[in-house]
């Protein structure tokens, strides 16, 4: 890569990332915005969840379709397109006026962000040499893990300072700056003429549009107690069904097979499934537990769990160079060992504790997430084609999102039955007859119903604790069975072939 190549690839690594932050904060900014919204727009509590869920839906159905379009239009026009419709459909969304409004204007946020992060992956890998591939995942993995993380504590801080609409308003200069520069430095690559498997692409479509709302929705409708879940999850696995067949049998279908037979890529969609379970179900499970339980305010919750995000940056940054000199699936493992210690350490909450154990263990949890996330997006990539990525990148991106929706939906299942189970079983134990209650409570038969209410309002409080520690013991597991897969993943070789049409920078 020439000297001239290196003076443009740090713009355009900024504009990059500034798209890709831009996108990833909108999965998590508006959450905390959301009680504000509903006053305004005059929506009701059960409606106001479509503006986060017509977003999760439009973006995971317009994933897959990023190798498509790259190939159809090109990756710089597709990049500059997502990126002036994302930025134009967040200027929208804060305009909105009524619900119908801000669900159409979110739905379009959606279809036009899809392919941001799955483009900033391809770049990324494009531009880098071979032997740099680790620290650009890490500059790319940085973004896309911190977002996350600092979106509620951004919202909170906008809704309050400002308004909710501000949480919108903020993409628009992120959005202009990242299109002036991917415009002025991302070169134009070759388009590839490529039939469009409709059949494939609506299976596919179908399979994950009706997946994200049976997660979504499943709470509030009590899960498989409601016909629409069941409706939900049988059209799901029909359509994924029909769309493997399709896939193995079509002549040219909608994602190419050989991708899926590419050992490194698929365990690399195992393991992102695994970590997108346990990154996003913890950022559920702890604002709600801070605020109810432990009564911190919505900014002191968020300054408690930015520390989190610091982990994550300072081990990105580190394993980015290490990966140089050591294994990447020795770092993997440790990664793994490290993630599981720290949801081990939080099965140690207490409610009367202070913040340090938060904060420690979300640090211990930054560094380990980094130090999977890394290595595992570099060695994904390793064995495909330069040609390939696109389409692997959004499959990447798709199964990670599929693993955030899982994990939220079943961390709060969990939570809701580990609550109920607590709440009963500690309740039992407050009788006249048991000899370790003294005061008024113990005369639980004759005891004055605010003494009652005192005694229940304990009891629940100190259920759902222990249904919280519940929930990160079974996330503990979960990343820990993960283990073994590492012994089939596939060392990458020093001298893989760089794409030089992507690579060299005119």
């Amino acid at each position: 890569m020439t000297d001239k190549a290196d003076l443009k690839k740090g713009p355009l690594t900024v504009a990059i990332m500034m798209a890709t932050i831009m996108q990833v904060l909108d999965t998590t900014i508006a959450n905390v915005a959301l009680p504000s919204m509903q006053g305004s727009l005059g929506a009701a509590q059960d409606s106001i969840t479509w503006v986060l869920t017509s977003y999760i839906v439009a973006s995971a159905i317009m994933t897959p379709m990023t190798g498509w379009l790259t190939d159809r239009i090109g990756l710089k026009q597709l990049f500059l397109i997502s990126v002036v419709g994302f930025t134009a459909a967040s200027m929208l969304c804060g305009t909105a006026g009524s619900l119908t409004e801000m669900v159409v204007w979110r739905l379009l946020q959606g279809i036009f962000g899809a392919a941001l992060v799955p483009l900033s992956q391809t770049v990324l890998l494009n531009i880098n040499p071979p032997d740099r591939h680790g620290q650009a995942m890490a500059m790319w993995g940085a973004g896309v893990m911190v977002g996350p993380v600092i979106g509620p504590t951004l919202g909170g801080w906008l809704t309050e300072s400002l308004n909710w609409r501000w949480v919108f308003y903020i993409n628009v200069p992120i959005g202009i700056m990242a299109f002036l520069g991917i415009l002025a430095w991302l070169p134009k690559a070759p388009t590839r003429q490529r039939g469009f498997d409709f059949i494939g692409f609506a299976l596919l479509s179908i399979g994950v549009g009706t997946l994200q709302l049976m997660l979504d929705r499943g709470e509030q409708l009590d899960w498989f107690a409601s016909p629409e879940i069941w409706v939900e999850l049988g059209v799901a696995v029909s359509a994924f069904w029909g769309f493997g067949v399709h896939m193995m049998t079509a002549e040219k279908p909608f994602l190419p097979p050989h991708l899926l037979r590419d050992r490194n890529l698929l365990l690399g969609l195992v393991f992102i499934f695994i970590i997108g379970i346990v990154v996003l179900a913890a950022m559920a499970l702890l604002p709600p537990m801070l605020q109810r339980l432990m009564g911190y305010p919505t900014i002191t919750t968020g300054m408690v769990m930015a520390p989190r995000g610091v982990g994550v940056m300072i081990s990105m940054l580190m394993v980015g160079r290490l990966m140089r000199v050591v294994d990447p699936r020795l770092l993997i493992l440790t990664g793994l060992c490290v993630t599981g210690w720290s949801l081990h350490m939080m099965t140690g909450f207490t409610i009367v504790m202070d913040s340090g154990p938060i904060i420690l263990s979300g640090v211990i949890q930054g560094l380990g997430i980094g130090m999977v996330f890394v290595p595992l997006s570099t060695m994904a990539f390793a064995t495909l084609a330069p040609a390939d990525r696109p389409d692997a990148a959004g499959l990447f991106s798709l199964v990670r999102n599929m693993g955030n929706s899982l994990g939220v939906s079943v961390v709060t299942a969990a939570l809701a039955h580990f609550t109920q189970v607590n709440h009963a079983e500690l309740s039992a134990h407050i009788s006249p007859f048991n000899t370790n209650i003294d005061g008024p409570i113990s005369m639980v038969g004759q005891a004055a119903p605010e003494v009652l209410a005192a005694a229940d309002l304990v009891v629940n409080r100190q259920a759902a604790m222990i249904a919280y520690l519940n929930d990160f013991h079974m996330m503990m597991l979960v990343t820990l069975t993960a283990i073994p897969l590492l012994l089939l993943l596939r060392k990458p070789k020093a001298t893989a072939a760089v794409d030089k049409n992507a690579a060299v920078m005119e």
